[in-house]
């Protein structure tokens, strides 16, 4: 998997970009000729997603959903969280 393919699962998953965060959502719609769809296909070939090809609700575009060999791919295959040194917080202001 391709870091390409990592933010895929991530952002269908509803995860920040280290695999963190509630798995809220599980889909990726994206149709046949968009710049996502090949990746989308090699996550289904590779077990980490699922297709539904050609839905209406979606216009005609594929529904892709994260597998639980996905979900957990999603998680051990991101990079790890930048450590923050005491008195920073995530948003880089410092406790005051």
């Amino acid at each position: 998997m391709d870091a390409k393919q990592l933010h895929i699962l991530q952002h269908s998953l509803g995860l920040d970009q280290y695999g963190r965060g509630t798995m809220y959502r599980n889909r990726f719609v994206t149709g046949e000729g968009s710049k996502d769809h090949a990746d989308c296909m090699a996550l289904v070939e590779q077990g980490y997603m699922s297709r539904v090809a050609n839905v209406a609700l979606f216009g005609g575009s594929d529904c892709f959903t994260v597998t639980e060999a996905g979900r957990r791919a999603a998680v051990t295959e991101s990079p790890a969280a930048p450590k923050l040194s005491p008195g920073r917080s995530a948003g880089g202001i410092g406790r005051g």
